[in-house]
């Protein structure tokens, strides 16, 4: 039984949409990789206005440049990630090499990143909390990367992606009062 999910999926290609149509009964949009225009934008935000949109694009560098340009020109998607060490097959990384667990979990925790009410973390208090500056600061940010689902990221996008999503220094500690 396919699971329902009540939104459009946007992915970047064919193969993305071959798999997720196996186990998952929903609505999808390919943006053809890294040649998304206009026309795509236009579709997605008129999909936004009557429904929800989650983008799940691929954990490399140009699904990370097509998220971004999603969540630059429609406001208001939420954001899925498969973490790219759940999605390696072949030598190839992506959406349609994950798993159907790793999917079912992206999709379960999408994210809606809200640019104009944001927290008030600052690079300061990442220092202080040991995600920057530190022998472990990377893979401290990669465990909280994972807990509070942001996808992968470097120390800017990890404290911008943070702040949108409202996270206290104070669940930070809670979180992190578990990581060796």
């Amino acid at each position: 039984m396919k699971t329902k999910i009540n939104a459009l999926i946007v992915v970047e290609g064919k193969s993305d949409i071959d798999l997720l149509t196996s186990f998952i009964d929903a609505d999808f949009y390919s943006v053809n990789g890294s040649a998304i225009e206009q026309k795509d934008f236009d579709f997605i935000n008129s999909y936004l206005s009557r429904g929800k949109v989650i983008i799940l694009t691929d954990p490399d560098f140009p699904g990370i440049q097509i998220r971004n340009k999603i969540n630059e020109h429609c406001k208001g998607a939420l954001n899925s990630f498969v973490r790219k060490e759940f999605s390696i097959k072949n030598n190839k990384v992506g959406v349609a090499e994950s798993s159907k667990e790793e999917i079912l979990l992206a999709l379960k925790n999408a994210q809606k990143f809200d640019e104009l009410n944001k927290g008030n973390l600052t690079s300061f208090d990442l220092y202080e909390l040991g995600l920057t500056g530190n022998d472990d600061s990377f893979s401290k940010r990669k465990y909280l990367s994972e807990y509070f689902h942001l996808g992968f990221t470097n120390s800017k996008t990890f404290l911008k992606r943070l702040n949108m999503l409202k996270i206290s220094k104070n669940e930070i500690l809670e979180v992190l009062k578990d990581v060796k």
